[in-house]
């Protein structure tokens, strides 16, 4: 399933996405946040038999795409996750994930703008594949991993890399309002091969990053039960998982994003991710 958190006339809330459109889940009695949706047991199959069951379907044209979860309560991720990456940056091989924190005021959805700081010009664009837990998860063996996610999406982990190494947490250069967009939907385990995905990002329609999620230095499994062995993630909790080569900062001269960009994430069998930079008027 395609799950999808959208909004029209009506309001926001769950959906899935068919040929027909967008089946309102909470047509057939289901949540009306994703959050809420995967604090239920078996939440998958709820949500595929609510399919069948649901009295509304929405055309695509008429709804406006979410994040898939718009307000999660923890956002991880984890750096220097490729081998290509971390040679770009010249930094060794991590013997362990690097983890840190993005704020959950940085989740935005497909579609919306990406604010452009009023202090630094330093913004740069970081292709991931993340994915989010569907059920609570302490101690998770990595064979296991599957079970505790609810699916799987594109992400942009936008940077801003002077900020970012004021630092050596990185979080304040990697939590700005809006910069951790992620979408267009949320893709269930049994729909892709996590650890085989091409992964993409354009830059004005020029290819900047081209990598698979093969070259993981630590994959989705690795990642969760690292983690869940000192925090416990909850359903709706987002982790990011690592960018590949190909980023702004590493170039020389550096590039990084401006004003009128349109960014563009793709993964393979999870859809494309795309966000126009403009100005951050607030």
């Amino acid at each position: 399933m395609k799950l999808v958190t959208f909004t029209d006339t009506q309001g926001t809330r769950v959906g899935a996405v068919t040929d027909a459109g967008i089946v309102d889940l909470t047509s057939a009695g289901l949540p009306a946040t994703m959050i809420e949706l995967f604090s239920l047991d078996d939440a998958n199959v709820h949500a595929e038999k609510a399919v069948g069951a649901a009295k509304k379907v929405v055309p695509v044209a008429y709804a406006r795409l979410e994040a898939p979860v718009p307000n999660p309560k923890n956002v991880l991720a984890i750096g220097l996750n490729y081998k290509d990456h971390a040679s770009e940056a010249n930094q060794p091989i991590p013997q362990r994930p690097i983890v840190f924190t993005k704020g959950p005021n940085s989740i935005t959805g497909p579609g919306a703008p990406i604010l452009f700081p009023r202090h630094s010009r330093a913004v740069d664009w970081e292709a991931e594949l993340c994915f989010m837990i569907g059920r609570r998860a302490r101690y998770v063996k990595a064979t296991d991993a599957e079970k505790y996610i609810a699916g799987y999406m594109c992400g942009n982990d936008v940077s801003v890399r002077d900020w970012q190494f004021h630092s050596p947490t990185w979080m304040m250069g990697k939590s700005f309002d809006s910069h951790g967009p992620i979408g267009p939907w949320l893709v269930t385990p049994d729909e892709v091969d996590v650890g085989h995905l091409g992964i993409r990002l354009f830059l004005n329609g020029e290819q900047k990053q081209s990598s698979n999620t093969d070259q993981l230095i630590f994959d989705v499994g690795a990642i969760l039960e690292y983690v869940s062995t000192g925090v416990t993630l909850e359903p709706g909790d987002v982790v990011f998982t690592g960018t590949p080569a190909g980023v702004g900062g590493t170039m020389r001269p550096p590039q990084f994003m401006k004003p009128g960009d349109v960014v563009r994430v793709e993964i393979d069998g999870l859809g494309s991710l795309e966000n126009t930079v403009v100005e951050d008027g607030g």
